[in-house]
């Protein structure tokens, strides 16, 4: 055996070899991954199953039990329109009207942070920040007085809003950073052949960005949807009052829960938020749609 080979055959002996796929070590590292996200899918179903269950069931409880009477009898006592009907439309009103006015107000506030540079861009930006992290209950003492003040208490339109307001400053942050992906060269061909900068921002910035204003219109949605503080304060007829608070009337005096009528109402409820989830997913899901819209 010459030099080389006996070099080359220790070198071989001595470097260690790639684990295989079927070692023990990385099979016992697999089991305990697929463990831990068992107990975290049983965790997160469990309240699911719970809501499924004693939504059919004419004695439930606290407990996930299977109905031993299975009824329907729970969801034909909420489908009431004072109980239901008539504050899942009030919900409908204040969310989309909340969402619509702030994905308006986060597309005119965006374009010039995303398409200008002042002095004043950076600490504007980081004062949006703050303002996202400031909690509702916070400011809702001066927000009751100046809507006392005002006289618009119990006014659905100002309440969607202040709802739109609350929402603003996360919704401005997601526009931009969405608007900063789409190309200023677009806009700059539209203002060649004459467009002004708001005909190019509504007819070549907007349409593009679709997919990522559905995800702020959601986003908002779902914020003003689960919403009980601001409209528990701000309205105070239960004519106006939506969905999010006609559900305390589900838990009585002393401590007495209503768990079948809870249940049902709570899958009802829910019922909007997965309509609008699968509407926005199929028909405005994907990337945007910018591949050879930039020549060169």
């Amino acid at each position: 055996m010459t030099t080389a080979t006996a070099t080359v055959a220790t070198a071989t002996r001595r470097t260690p070899r790639a684990p295989s796929v079927a070692s023990p070590r990385r099979g016992a590292t697999r089991f305990w991954a697929n463990l831990v996200l068992v107990i975290i899918g049983i965790v997160f179903a469990a309240p699911l199953a719970w809501v499924v269950l004693a939504s059919i069931d004419s004695a439930a409880t606290y407990r996930v039990a299977w109905p031993t009477d299975p009824t329907l009898d729970n969801f034909a006592d909420v489908l009431t329109p004072e109980l239901t009907l008539r504050p899942l439309v009030n919900s409908l009103l204040l969310s989309t009207g909340a969402a619509a006015v702030t994905v308006v107000a986060s597309v005119l506030a965006a374009y010039p942070l995303s398409r200008y540079r002042s002095r004043f861009h950076a600490p504007f930006l980081y004062s949006v920040l703050f303002a996202s992290c400031l909690p509702i209950t916070a400011i809702m003492v001066p927000v009751y007085s100046l809507f006392v003040q005002v006289r618009l208490i119990n006014q659905p339109w100002a309440v969607a809003l202040f709802l739109a307001a609350s929402a603003l400053p996360m919704a401005l942050w997601m526009t931009k950073n969405f608007m900063d992906s789409v190309p200023a060269s677009l806009e700059e061909a539209a203002w060649v052949d004459g467009a002004s900068a708001m005909r190019a921002l509504w007819t070549i910035v907007v349409p593009l960005m679709r997919p990522a204003l559905s995800v702020v219109f959601v986003f908002v949605f779902l914020q003003a949807w689960g919403n009980f503080f601001v409209p528990f304060v701000l309205l105070l007829t239960p004519d106006w009052q939506p969905a999010a608070v006609s559900i305390y009337a589900f838990f009585g005096q002393y401590g007495t829960v209503a768990y079948g009528r809870l249940a049902a109402y709570s899958l009802l409820y829910s019922l909007p938020v997965l309509g609008l989830y699968l509407l926005v997913t199929r028909g405005l899901g994907g990337s945007f749609a910018l591949s050879g819209a930039v020549k060169g």
